[in-house]
């Protein structure tokens, strides 16, 4: 099986994997507990998160562990929710991730605004700039990068906007991590990540937030991440996710994703010349280097690519892992403007530091052979 489906999750990488058995191997003991092997693994964590936060460029006591990024998101919502004004807006991108959009939905109700996006699948930075003057919210969200199209949004201005009319700013940085720099994601106020999007495993995400602010916690009873997630800390997946990352952030600093885009722009080139009637969703944007977002020809829906592509070895998704199996339009192609009919034919193609050349090119093939 060829793996097309990164973004959904990425296997395991062997740092990662070392890091993982070094830990459990040797480091038996709770972090939070006084004796010497409690201490040592106080050390791991310590570390791990130092880390991560001169990845980022934000102060270790910035990080909190988390069981994953939807967890991490839906303590960004709790909070706002606990310690806004009753009539407080929080304002989120109409891409968001759903742990992003149902949490704000299912906090603030009717006081939860989507922010519109372009036809190329940008956040609309004008009307946020627009409608801040009249009003502020609590929170703005807007992701890094989209999962489903791969679009990097304009997390640097926005950012620049709330800060001066002193909004705090959140982004899901998901699928950003570990494809695209760390640097200065650590200025934003709120940001969360995931493990196992990046070569970590499963189970294990941060949530940066400023270290001096008061946070309401999601979960209650404990002590453990100076008061503002209870849970006694998974000491190995944390030291996996930070070998994972360092170890992207290696490959990224070596440029290695440049060529990687161009095999991945190479496939797309090929696969409008080769099946017409074929459209790359945000082609025009900068996107992340390992995802293509495809409306395929008329007449055939995506689960029907996607079972087909199985059966010929290549797993492949729809969009989001969270909506994998429905029929219905996915909600970032509908506030794309994307007609239903045109946006339940599309189909994810995301790559990973593995993917080789060749297996883009046998996805061309395969794609080729099933529509002939």
């Amino acid at each position: 099986m060829i793996y097309f489906d990164y973004n959904a999750t990425a296997p395991v990488m062997p740092e990662a994997r070392e890091a993982w058995l070094n830990v459990t191997e040797k480091l038996g003991g709770n972090p939070s507990s006084m004796h010497q092997a409690g201490t040592r693994a106080a050390v791991v964590l310590a570390h791990s998160r130092e880390k991560l936060a001169a990845s980022m460029g934000c102060h270790p006591a910035d990080i909190i562990w988390t069981s994953g990024a939807t967890e991490a998101n839906n303590m960004v919502t709790h909070h706002f929710a606990q310690k806004s004004p009753a009539n407080a807006e929080i304002w989120v991108s109409a891409i968001e991730h759903p742990c992003v959009l149902d949490s704000a939905l299912h906090y603030f109700g009717k006081r939860a605004r989507l922010i519109p996006v372009t036809s190329e699948g940008i956040v609309d930075v004008d009307w946020i700039t627009q409608e801040m003057t009249d009003k502020r919210p609590c929170l703005v969200a807007v992701m890094a990068a989209n999962n489903e199209t791969g679009v990097i949004q304009p997390w640097r201005e926005i950012h620049a906007i709330c800060q001066a009319y002193e909004v705090p700013f959140f982004t899901d940085a998901v699928q950003f991590i570990g494809k695209m720099p760390c640097t200065g994601l650590g200025q934003c106020d709120y940001v969360s990540g995931a493990a196992h999007k990046f070569g970590g495993p499963r189970g294990v995400g941060f949530l940066k937030i400023p270290h001096r602010s008061q946070f309401t916690p999601l979960l209650w009873g404990g002590k453990q991440e100076g008061g503002r997630r209870a849970g006694t800390e998974n000491v190995a997946t944390i030291a996996a996710l930070t070998a994972a990352l360092e170890a992207r952030e290696k490959q990224i600093g070596r440029s290695e994703h440049l060529l990687r885009k161009l095999w991945r722009d190479n496939f797309e080139r090929e696969l409008l010349r080769q099946l017409p009637g074929t459209m790359v969703v945000g082609a025009s944007q900068p996107r992340l280097w390992n995802t293509v977002s495809v409306i395929m020809p008329d007449g055939d829906r995506k689960l029907q690519w996607v079972n087909r592509l199985d059966k010929a070895g290549f797993a492949v998704s729809t969009g989001s892992a969270c909506t994998t199996g429905k029929e219905d339009p996915s909600h970032v192609l509908s506030a794309m403007g994307l007609k239903p009919t045109i946006a339940v034919r599309s189909v994810r193609f995301s790559a990973g530091w593995e993917t080789t050349e060749d297996e883009w090119l046998a996805l061309l093939a395969a794609l080729i052979k099933i529509q002939r």
